[in-house]
Protein backbone atom coordinates (compact mmCIF):
# COMPACT_ATOMS: atom_id res chain seq x y z
CA UNK A 1 0.00 0.00 0.00
CA UNK A 2 1.44 3.38 -1.02
CA UNK A 3 1.28 6.06 1.65
CA UNK A 4 1.53 9.56 0.31
CA UNK A 5 3.26 12.23 2.42
CA UNK A 6 0.96 14.89 3.84
CA UNK A 7 3.80 17.01 5.21
CA UNK A 8 3.46 20.74 4.62
CA UNK A 9 6.20 22.41 2.66
CA UNK A 10 8.60 24.70 4.54
CA UNK A 11 7.74 28.31 3.60
CA UNK A 12 10.43 30.20 1.74
CA UNK A 13 12.16 33.16 3.40
CA UNK A 14 13.19 36.38 1.68
CA UNK A 15 16.79 36.42 0.46
CA UNK A 16 19.28 37.90 3.01
CA UNK A 17 22.06 40.48 2.34
CA UNK A 18 25.00 38.70 4.01
CA UNK A 19 26.85 35.38 4.08
CA UNK A 20 26.22 34.93 7.83
CA UNK A 21 22.50 35.36 7.43
CA UNK A 22 22.44 33.02 4.43
CA UNK A 23 24.40 30.39 6.37
CA UNK A 24 22.10 30.60 9.39
CA UNK A 25 19.08 30.38 7.15
CA UNK A 26 20.50 27.32 5.39
CA UNK A 27 21.25 25.60 8.70
CA UNK A 28 17.79 26.37 10.01
CA UNK A 29 16.21 25.11 6.78
CA UNK A 30 18.22 21.88 6.87
CA UNK A 31 17.31 21.33 10.50
CA UNK A 32 13.64 21.93 9.75
CA UNK A 33 13.75 19.50 6.85
CA UNK A 34 15.38 16.79 8.97
CA UNK A 35 12.80 17.19 11.70
CA UNK A 36 9.99 17.26 9.19
CA UNK A 37 11.30 14.11 7.47
CA UNK A 38 11.38 12.25 10.77
CA UNK A 39 7.88 13.48 11.55
CA UNK A 40 6.63 12.46 8.11
CA UNK A 41 8.18 9.00 8.41
CA UNK A 42 6.47 8.45 11.73
CA UNK A 43 3.19 9.68 10.30
CA UNK A 44 3.53 7.23 7.42
CA UNK A 45 4.09 4.35 9.83
CA UNK A 46 1.05 5.31 11.86
CA UNK A 47 -1.07 5.65 8.74
CA UNK A 48 -0.01 2.22 7.46
CA UNK A 49 -0.61 0.69 10.88
CA UNK A 50 -4.08 2.17 11.04
CA UNK A 51 -4.96 0.96 7.55
CA UNK A 52 -3.84 -2.56 8.33
CA UNK A 53 -5.79 -2.56 11.56
CA UNK A 54 -9.15 -1.45 10.25
CA UNK A 55 -9.30 -0.57 6.59
CA UNK A 56 -7.76 -2.89 4.05
CA UNK A 57 -9.12 -6.43 3.57
CA UNK A 58 -6.54 -9.07 4.47
CA UNK A 59 -6.79 -12.24 2.33
CA UNK A 60 -5.31 -15.51 3.59
CA UNK A 61 -3.82 -17.45 0.68
CA UNK A 62 -1.54 -20.50 0.61
CA UNK A 63 -1.83 -21.42 -3.09
CA UNK A 64 -1.69 -18.76 -5.80
CA UNK A 65 -3.97 -19.04 -8.86
CA UNK A 66 -0.92 -20.47 -10.67
CA UNK A 67 -0.59 -23.24 -8.09
CA UNK A 68 2.47 -21.86 -6.30
CA UNK A 69 2.70 -22.55 -2.58
CA UNK A 70 3.18 -19.37 -0.58
CA UNK A 71 4.00 -19.10 3.10
CA UNK A 72 1.76 -17.67 5.79
CA UNK A 73 3.37 -17.62 9.26
CA UNK A 74 0.01 -17.60 11.02
CA UNK A 75 -1.73 -20.43 9.17
CA UNK A 76 1.05 -22.66 7.78
CA UNK A 77 1.02 -24.75 10.95
CA UNK A 78 -2.56 -25.86 10.32
CA UNK A 79 -1.52 -27.63 7.11
CA UNK A 80 2.02 -28.56 8.14
CA UNK A 81 1.08 -32.24 8.28
CA UNK A 82 -0.53 -32.32 4.82
CA UNK A 83 1.02 -35.09 2.71
CA UNK A 84 0.96 -35.62 -1.07
CA UNK A 85 -1.70 -38.26 -0.44
CA UNK A 86 -3.80 -35.66 1.39
CA UNK A 87 -3.44 -33.24 -1.50
CA UNK A 88 -4.62 -35.91 -3.92
CA UNK A 89 -7.63 -36.60 -1.68
CA UNK A 90 -8.56 -32.91 -1.68
CA UNK A 91 -8.22 -32.82 -5.46
CA UNK A 92 -10.35 -35.95 -5.83
CA UNK A 93 -13.02 -34.47 -3.58
CA UNK A 94 -13.28 -31.33 -5.70
CA UNK A 95 -13.32 -33.17 -9.03
CA UNK A 96 -16.01 -35.64 -7.96
CA UNK A 97 -18.09 -32.91 -6.35
CA UNK A 98 -17.97 -30.85 -9.54
CA UNK A 99 -18.90 -33.92 -11.59
CA UNK A 100 -22.08 -34.83 -9.75
CA UNK A 101 -22.99 -31.15 -9.52
CA UNK A 102 -22.76 -30.90 -13.32
CA UNK A 103 -24.84 -34.05 -13.67
CA UNK A 104 -27.50 -32.53 -11.43
CA UNK A 105 -27.69 -29.41 -13.62
CA UNK A 106 -28.15 -31.62 -16.69
CA UNK A 107 -30.81 -33.73 -14.99
CA UNK A 108 -32.76 -30.61 -14.08
CA UNK A 109 -32.59 -29.38 -17.67
CA UNK A 110 -34.00 -32.75 -18.72
CA UNK A 111 -36.93 -32.43 -16.33
CA UNK A 112 -35.66 -34.99 -13.84
CA UNK A 113 -35.21 -32.46 -11.00
CA UNK A 114 -37.43 -29.57 -10.04
CA UNK A 115 -34.51 -27.25 -9.22
CA UNK A 116 -30.78 -27.35 -8.56
CA UNK A 117 -28.42 -24.79 -6.96
CA UNK A 118 -24.99 -25.37 -8.50
CA UNK A 119 -21.77 -24.95 -6.52
CA UNK A 120 -19.56 -24.52 -9.59
CA UNK A 121 -16.54 -22.44 -8.59
CA UNK A 122 -16.98 -22.91 -4.85
CA UNK A 123 -15.49 -26.41 -4.54
CA UNK A 124 -12.34 -25.33 -2.67
CA UNK A 125 -14.21 -23.39 0.01
CA UNK A 126 -16.52 -26.32 0.66
CA UNK A 127 -14.06 -29.20 0.45
CA UNK A 128 -11.37 -27.36 2.39
CA UNK A 129 -13.71 -26.42 5.23
CA UNK A 130 -15.50 -29.77 5.12
CA UNK A 131 -12.26 -31.72 5.52
CA UNK A 132 -11.30 -29.49 8.43
CA UNK A 133 -14.19 -30.85 10.51
CA UNK A 134 -13.96 -33.85 12.80
CA UNK A 135 -16.49 -36.67 12.87
CA UNK A 136 -18.03 -35.26 16.06
CA UNK A 137 -18.35 -31.72 14.69
CA UNK A 138 -21.85 -30.73 13.53
CA UNK A 139 -22.61 -28.94 10.26
CA UNK A 140 -25.61 -26.70 9.53
CA UNK A 141 -25.74 -26.10 5.75
CA UNK A 142 -27.81 -23.96 3.44
CA UNK A 143 -28.92 -25.61 0.18
CA UNK A 144 -25.67 -25.39 -1.81
CA UNK A 145 -23.18 -27.23 0.41
CA UNK A 146 -22.90 -30.29 -1.82
CA UNK A 147 -19.12 -30.44 -1.34
CA UNK A 148 -19.42 -30.33 2.44
CA UNK A 149 -22.08 -33.05 2.27
CA UNK A 150 -19.66 -35.16 0.24
CA UNK A 151 -16.93 -34.71 2.85
CA UNK A 152 -19.36 -35.67 5.63
CA UNK A 153 -20.36 -38.88 3.87
CA UNK A 154 -23.78 -37.95 2.48
CA UNK A 155 -24.49 -39.81 -0.77
CA UNK A 156 -25.09 -37.36 -3.66
CA UNK A 157 -28.23 -39.19 -4.74
CA UNK A 158 -29.86 -38.27 -1.42
CA UNK A 159 -29.27 -34.59 -2.18
CA UNK A 160 -30.79 -34.97 -5.62
CA UNK A 161 -33.71 -36.92 -4.22
CA UNK A 162 -34.77 -33.87 -2.25
CA UNK A 163 -34.69 -31.66 -5.35
CA UNK A 164 -36.63 -34.33 -7.23
CA UNK A 165 -39.30 -34.20 -4.57
CA UNK A 166 -39.08 -37.81 -3.44
CA UNK A 167 -37.87 -37.01 0.09
CA UNK A 168 -37.61 -34.12 2.52
CA UNK A 169 -33.91 -34.66 3.14
CA UNK A 170 -33.28 -38.34 2.87
CA UNK A 171 -30.44 -38.75 5.34
CA UNK A 172 -30.14 -38.99 9.11
CA UNK A 173 -28.23 -35.92 10.37
CA UNK A 174 -27.15 -37.73 13.51
CA UNK A 175 -25.35 -40.41 11.52
CA UNK A 176 -22.86 -38.03 9.93
CA UNK A 177 -23.17 -34.69 11.72
CA UNK A 178 -24.67 -32.97 8.68
CA UNK A 179 -28.04 -31.32 9.16
CA UNK A 180 -30.74 -31.26 6.50
CA UNK A 181 -30.57 -28.54 3.86
CA UNK A 182 -32.12 -25.22 4.85
CA UNK A 183 -34.08 -23.31 2.24
CA UNK A 184 -35.11 -20.39 4.49
CA UNK A 185 -32.27 -17.89 4.11
CA UNK A 186 -30.15 -17.42 7.23
CA UNK A 187 -32.24 -19.42 9.71
CA UNK A 188 -29.59 -22.16 10.03
CA UNK A 189 -27.24 -19.67 11.70
CA UNK A 190 -29.62 -19.52 14.67
CA UNK A 191 -30.07 -23.30 14.67
CA UNK A 192 -26.30 -23.76 14.71
CA UNK A 193 -25.84 -21.26 17.53
CA UNK A 194 -28.48 -22.92 19.67
CA UNK A 195 -26.96 -26.32 19.04
CA UNK A 196 -23.49 -24.98 19.89
CA UNK A 197 -24.79 -23.50 23.15
CA UNK A 198 -26.09 -26.98 23.99
CA UNK A 199 -22.73 -28.51 23.13
CA UNK A 200 -21.05 -26.10 25.54
CA UNK A 201 -23.50 -26.89 28.33
CA UNK A 202 -22.93 -30.61 27.79
CA UNK A 203 -19.19 -30.07 28.06
CA UNK A 204 -18.58 -31.87 24.77
CA UNK A 205 -15.25 -31.53 22.97
CA UNK A 206 -16.70 -30.65 19.59
CA UNK A 207 -17.59 -27.64 17.47
CA UNK A 208 -20.39 -26.49 15.21
CA UNK A 209 -20.10 -24.82 11.81
CA UNK A 210 -22.85 -22.86 10.06
CA UNK A 211 -22.72 -22.12 6.34
CA UNK A 212 -24.43 -19.20 4.66
CA UNK A 213 -23.92 -16.90 1.69
CA UNK A 214 -23.19 -13.21 1.35
CA UNK A 215 -26.87 -12.57 0.74
CA UNK A 216 -27.85 -14.27 3.99
CA UNK A 217 -25.42 -12.03 5.87
CA UNK A 218 -28.01 -9.26 5.43
CA UNK A 219 -30.68 -11.29 7.23
CA UNK A 220 -31.69 -10.52 10.80
CA UNK A 221 -31.38 -14.18 11.75
CA UNK A 222 -27.64 -14.05 11.10
CA UNK A 223 -27.21 -10.87 13.17
CA UNK A 224 -29.15 -12.46 16.05
CA UNK A 225 -27.02 -15.60 15.79
CA UNK A 226 -23.86 -13.47 16.02
CA UNK A 227 -25.18 -11.77 19.14
CA UNK A 228 -26.16 -14.96 20.94
CA UNK A 229 -22.97 -16.77 19.94
CA UNK A 230 -20.80 -13.93 21.23
CA UNK A 231 -22.67 -13.41 24.50
CA UNK A 232 -22.76 -17.12 25.32
CA UNK A 233 -19.29 -17.85 23.92
CA UNK A 234 -20.75 -20.63 21.78
CA UNK A 235 -18.33 -23.02 20.03
CA UNK A 236 -19.57 -22.15 16.55
CA UNK A 237 -17.85 -21.15 13.32
CA UNK A 238 -19.83 -18.95 10.95
CA UNK A 239 -18.63 -19.81 7.43
CA UNK A 240 -19.79 -17.26 4.87
CA UNK A 241 -19.26 -18.18 1.23
CA UNK A 242 -19.07 -14.78 -0.38
CA UNK A 243 -19.63 -15.73 -4.02
CA UNK A 244 -20.12 -12.04 -4.91
CA UNK A 245 -23.80 -12.27 -5.86
CA UNK A 246 -26.94 -12.73 -3.75
CA UNK A 247 -28.95 -13.85 -6.77
CA UNK A 248 -28.74 -10.56 -8.74
CA UNK A 249 -27.48 -8.25 -6.00
CA UNK A 250 -23.70 -7.66 -5.72
CA UNK A 251 -21.97 -7.68 -2.36
CA UNK A 252 -21.13 -3.98 -2.45
CA UNK A 253 -24.85 -3.21 -2.30
CA UNK A 254 -25.21 -5.23 0.88
CA UNK A 255 -22.32 -4.05 3.02
CA UNK A 256 -20.09 -0.97 3.23
CA UNK A 257 -17.28 -2.98 4.85
CA UNK A 258 -15.82 -6.40 3.99
CA UNK A 259 -18.11 -9.05 5.46
CA UNK A 260 -15.49 -10.59 7.75
CA UNK A 261 -15.04 -7.25 9.53
CA UNK A 262 -18.60 -7.41 10.83
CA UNK A 263 -17.40 -9.86 13.47
CA UNK A 264 -15.52 -7.05 15.22
CA UNK A 265 -18.76 -5.38 16.20
CA UNK A 266 -19.92 -8.53 17.97
CA UNK A 267 -16.68 -9.14 19.82
CA UNK A 268 -15.20 -12.12 18.00
CA UNK A 269 -12.58 -12.49 15.25
CA UNK A 270 -13.24 -12.53 11.53
CA UNK A 271 -10.94 -13.74 8.74
CA UNK A 272 -11.16 -13.45 4.96
CA UNK A 273 -9.72 -16.45 3.14
CA UNK A 274 -9.18 -17.09 -0.56
CA UNK A 275 -12.17 -19.34 -1.13
CA UNK A 276 -10.66 -20.71 -4.36
CA UNK A 277 -7.65 -21.98 -2.41
CA UNK A 278 -8.46 -25.37 -0.85
CA UNK A 279 -5.35 -25.34 1.39
CA UNK A 280 -6.10 -21.91 2.81
CA UNK A 281 -9.76 -22.82 3.33
CA UNK A 282 -8.66 -25.95 5.19
CA UNK A 283 -6.14 -24.08 7.35
CA UNK A 284 -8.38 -21.18 8.34
CA UNK A 285 -11.33 -23.45 9.14
CA UNK A 286 -9.07 -25.67 11.26
CA UNK A 287 -7.97 -22.60 13.18
CA UNK A 288 -11.55 -21.51 13.76
CA UNK A 289 -12.76 -24.96 14.81
CA UNK A 290 -9.83 -25.50 17.17
CA UNK A 291 -10.40 -22.22 18.98
CA UNK A 292 -14.11 -23.08 19.26
CA UNK A 293 -13.31 -26.46 20.81
CA UNK A 294 -10.85 -24.78 23.19
CA UNK A 295 -13.64 -22.61 24.61
CA UNK A 296 -12.53 -19.40 22.88
CA UNK A 297 -15.94 -18.78 21.33
CA UNK A 298 -17.23 -18.04 17.83
CA UNK A 299 -15.45 -16.76 14.76
CA UNK A 300 -16.44 -15.66 11.27
CA UNK A 301 -14.72 -17.00 8.15
CA UNK A 302 -15.45 -15.20 4.89
CA UNK A 303 -14.51 -17.42 1.96
CA UNK A 304 -13.93 -14.98 -0.89
CA UNK A 305 -15.00 -16.95 -3.96
CA UNK A 306 -17.30 -16.76 -6.99
CA UNK A 307 -20.45 -18.45 -8.20
CA UNK A 308 -19.54 -19.43 -11.75
CA UNK A 309 -23.02 -20.60 -12.68
CA UNK A 310 -26.53 -19.42 -12.00
CA UNK A 311 -27.94 -18.91 -8.52
CA UNK A 312 -30.20 -21.86 -9.28
CA UNK A 313 -31.31 -23.44 -12.53
CA UNK A 314 -34.25 -21.00 -12.61
CA UNK A 315 -31.86 -18.04 -12.76
CA UNK A 316 -30.25 -16.28 -15.73
CA UNK A 317 -27.02 -14.59 -14.56
CA UNK A 318 -26.41 -12.98 -17.97
CA UNK A 319 -29.11 -10.47 -17.09
CA UNK A 320 -27.17 -8.90 -14.24
CA UNK A 321 -23.44 -9.62 -14.54
CA UNK A 322 -20.80 -9.22 -17.23
CA UNK A 323 -19.02 -12.11 -18.94
CA UNK A 324 -15.69 -10.34 -18.40
CA UNK A 325 -16.17 -10.71 -14.65
CA UNK A 326 -16.85 -14.41 -14.96
CA UNK A 327 -13.80 -14.92 -17.18
CA UNK A 328 -11.58 -13.15 -14.66
CA UNK A 329 -12.70 -15.52 -11.93
CA UNK A 330 -12.37 -18.53 -14.23
CA UNK A 331 -8.63 -17.89 -14.23
CA UNK A 332 -8.71 -18.51 -10.45
CA UNK A 333 -10.41 -21.91 -10.79
CA UNK A 334 -9.86 -23.94 -7.59
CA UNK A 335 -9.43 -27.31 -9.30
CA UNK A 336 -6.99 -26.05 -11.94
CA UNK A 337 -5.03 -24.33 -9.16
CA UNK A 338 -4.47 -27.51 -7.15
CA UNK A 339 -3.79 -29.55 -10.29
CA UNK A 340 -1.02 -27.11 -11.27
CA UNK A 341 0.48 -27.50 -7.80
CA UNK A 342 0.33 -31.30 -7.92
CA UNK A 343 2.02 -31.37 -11.31
CA UNK A 344 4.69 -28.82 -10.39
CA UNK A 345 5.62 -30.72 -7.23
CA UNK A 346 5.50 -34.13 -8.91
CA UNK A 347 2.73 -35.34 -6.58
CA UNK A 348 0.49 -36.67 -9.36
CA UNK A 349 1.02 -38.10 -12.85
CA UNK A 350 -1.15 -38.61 -15.91
CA UNK A 351 -2.20 -42.00 -14.63
CA UNK A 352 -3.70 -40.46 -11.51
CA UNK A 353 -5.66 -37.86 -13.46
CA UNK A 354 -6.89 -40.41 -16.02
CA UNK A 355 -8.05 -42.78 -13.30
CA UNK A 356 -9.86 -39.95 -11.52
CA UNK A 357 -11.57 -38.86 -14.75
CA UNK A 358 -12.88 -42.40 -15.16
CA UNK A 359 -14.10 -42.44 -11.57
CA UNK A 360 -15.86 -39.12 -12.11
CA UNK A 361 -17.67 -40.42 -15.18
CA UNK A 362 -18.73 -43.54 -13.27
CA UNK A 363 -20.11 -41.33 -10.51
CA UNK A 364 -22.05 -39.24 -13.02
CA UNK A 365 -23.52 -42.38 -14.56
CA UNK A 366 -24.53 -43.79 -11.18
CA UNK A 367 -26.18 -40.54 -10.12
CA UNK A 368 -28.07 -40.34 -13.41
CA UNK A 369 -29.33 -43.93 -13.19
CA UNK A 370 -30.34 -43.75 -9.53
CA UNK A 371 -32.24 -40.49 -9.98
CA UNK A 372 -34.17 -41.74 -12.99
CA UNK A 373 -35.14 -44.91 -11.11
CA UNK A 374 -36.43 -43.09 -8.04
CA UNK A 375 -40.11 -43.96 -7.53
CA UNK A 376 -42.63 -41.16 -7.43
CA UNK A 377 -43.75 -40.60 -3.83
CA UNK A 378 -47.36 -40.93 -2.74
CA UNK A 379 -48.87 -37.42 -2.96
CA UNK A 380 -50.13 -37.54 0.64
CA UNK A 381 -46.68 -38.46 2.03
CA UNK A 382 -45.73 -34.78 2.04
CA UNK A 383 -47.70 -34.44 5.27
CA UNK A 384 -45.78 -37.20 7.06
CA UNK A 385 -42.92 -36.67 9.50
CA UNK A 386 -43.81 -33.04 10.17
CA UNK A 387 -44.83 -33.18 13.83
CA UNK A 388 -44.28 -36.17 16.09
CA UNK A 389 -47.75 -35.92 17.68
CA UNK A 390 -49.71 -34.42 14.80
CA UNK A 391 -50.97 -30.89 14.34
CA UNK A 392 -54.43 -29.49 13.70
CA UNK A 393 -53.30 -27.19 10.89
CA UNK A 394 -51.48 -30.01 9.12
CA UNK A 395 -54.58 -32.18 9.47
CA UNK A 396 -56.64 -29.42 7.86
CA UNK A 397 -54.17 -29.00 5.01
CA UNK A 398 -54.11 -32.76 4.48
CA UNK A 399 -57.87 -32.87 4.17
CA UNK A 400 -57.90 -29.96 1.71
CA UNK A 401 -55.23 -31.56 -0.45
CA UNK A 402 -57.01 -34.92 -0.36
CA UNK A 403 -60.19 -33.25 -1.59
CA UNK A 404 -58.23 -31.55 -4.35
CA UNK A 405 -56.70 -34.88 -5.39
CA UNK A 406 -60.14 -36.45 -5.37
CA UNK A 407 -61.36 -33.99 -7.97
CA UNK A 408 -59.14 -35.70 -10.55
CA UNK A 409 -60.38 -39.27 -10.03
CA UNK A 410 -63.71 -41.03 -10.31
CA UNK A 411 -63.43 -43.06 -7.11
CA UNK A 412 -64.17 -41.25 -3.84
CA UNK A 413 -61.12 -40.43 -1.71
CA UNK A 414 -60.95 -40.37 2.08
CA UNK A 415 -60.21 -36.87 3.39
CA UNK A 416 -58.43 -38.30 6.41
CA UNK A 417 -56.11 -40.78 4.68
CA UNK A 418 -56.03 -39.69 1.06
CA UNK A 419 -56.85 -43.21 -0.05
CA UNK A 420 -59.85 -44.54 -1.92
CA UNK A 421 -62.98 -45.19 0.10
CA UNK A 422 -63.67 -48.94 0.01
Amino acid sequence: MTVESTAARTPRRAAGSGAKRASASAKKSASAKTAQAAKTGQAAKETAKGAAASGEPQLVQLLTPEGERVSNPEYDKYVADITPDDLRVLYRDMVLTRRFDAEAVTLQRQGELGLWPSLLGQEAAQVGSGRATRDDDYVFPTYREHGVAWCKGVDPTLLLGMFRGVNNGGWDPNSNGFQLYTIVIGSQALHATGYAMGVAKDGADSAVIAYFGDGASSQGDVAEAFTFAAVYNAPVVFFCQNNQWAISEPTEKQSRVPLYQRAQGYGFPGVRVDGNDVLASLAVTKWALERARAGEGPSLVEAFTYRMGAHTTSDDPTRYRREEEREAWKAKDPIARLKAHLEAEGHADEGFFAELDAEAEALGKRVREVVRQMPDPEPMSIFENIYADGHALVDEERAQFAAYQASFVDAPVSASTGGEVK
